[in-house]
């Protein structure tokens, strides 16, 4: 093979390739020997099962309107909450309602009234479905302090 010929065929130029150099390169290189050895690949398959987390409902009876942030926070974290409001003051019952609504519409959560000064909160992983009858919310509405 002539020193032309090696610099044709080192630079690889298609335009000046002589194809009659074609069979000397086949002679000259080895042919591609795969790998026999089966490659080790990493399963990353995780069971729907382990994965799935418990819900937790969180129970609140606030004293005083500074722990409605705890009840945010519960929120926040994506748990539903129960609070009862039977023990605090109307007002600031009324103000600890107004700050959860303002939290849950954030989070396009929920808010419920499922009894007498009881709210259920939800995040928007928690779906309710059903209502509670309508004769228990009527006696509620009349004897309720809102």
């Amino acid at each position: 093979m002539s020193l032309k010929s090696k610099i044709k065929t080192f630079f690889f130029l298609e335009d000046e390739y002589d194809y009659n150099d074609e069979e000397m390169l086949e002679e000259e290189t080895e042919p591609f020997k795969p790998n026999k050895q089966p490659v080790q690949q990493k399963q990353n398959v995780v069971s729907l099962q382990s994965v799935q987390k418990s819900s937790k409902v969180i129970l609140m009876e606030p004293r005083m309107y500074a722990e409605a942030q705890d009840i945010a926070d519960h929120l926040k974290n994506r748990r539903a909450v129960v609070v009862n409001l039977q023990r605090i003051e109307q007002d600031q019952a009324r103000r600890i309602v107004d700050f959860l609504s303002g939290t849950v519409y954030a989070i396009s959560g929920d808010i419920q009234r499922i009894g007498m000064n009881i709210f259920l909160c939800t995040p928007d992983n928690v779906e309710v479905t059903g209502n509670i009858s309508e004769l228990m919310q009527e006696r509620d509405y009349q004897e309720s302090r809102w």
